[in-house]
């Protein structure tokens, strides 16, 4: 019987492959986050501890819906660019870009409020673990918006490719679907 190979449209796509086990060790980085957190706040006698500022639980509820929009914006894109591969959906990945920027932004308007109220990396563990947590996934944040930025300018150049806005996606989907865990955890319990 002769050895069969199998073909390319049966095997995983490097790209696909690769940026799956990136989101499977950023999922492990995250938990260890997210435990050291909840051991943090376990431990505490007072959460948030007294003297520090609380967390603005509304205006970062609105900045969960635009990160989330720009996650939908994005799942259009990609619907569209599978229906119609020959058009690069150019407005719906500019749109995704641009609330994904601003919820960084808007992020950092935060940041530099809690910290004018007294809430430091050296105000104790509660805002020490707050900014490595939420700092830690505004870096991806930021670093998925790369990504799409990349595939903004390879589709323009008519050089995308489906796998490539999968790949792009994929990453997306995991920052904007990690936000409202930590929004959760952090904000409201």
């Amino acid at each position: 019987m002769p050895h069969t190979v199998p073909t390319p449209s049966s095997r995983i796509p490097s790209g696909v492959l690769g940026i799956g086990m990136t989101i499977i060790v950023e999922i492990i980085y995250f938990a260890a986050l997210i435990s050291s957190y909840l051991v943090l706040r376990a431990n505490a006698v007072e959460w948030p501890p007294w003297g520090q500022p609380r967390l603005p639980v509304v205006t970062t509820a609105f900045n969960t819906v635009v990160l989330l929009l720009s996650g939908f914006f994005l799942f259009r894109a990609r619907q569209q660019f599978i229906n119609q591969p020959e058009v690069f959906p150019a407005r719906l990945v500019s749109l995704s870009m641009l609330c994904g920027a601003f919820f960084v932004l808007f992020q950092g308007y935060e940041w530099v409020r809690l910290i004018d109220f007294g809430l430091t990396v050296q105000s104790g563990q509660y805002g020490s673990i707050f900014y490595l947590l939420i700092g830690s996934h505004a870096v991806h944040v930021a670093a998925g918006l790369c990504g799409l930025g990349y595939l903004y300018y390879r589709g323009f150049k008519n050089q995308i490719t489906s796998e490539a806005l999968l790949v792009g996606t994929m990453f997306w989907y995991f920052v904007v679907g990690l936000w409202p865990v930590l929004y959760v955890l952090v904000y409201l319990i």
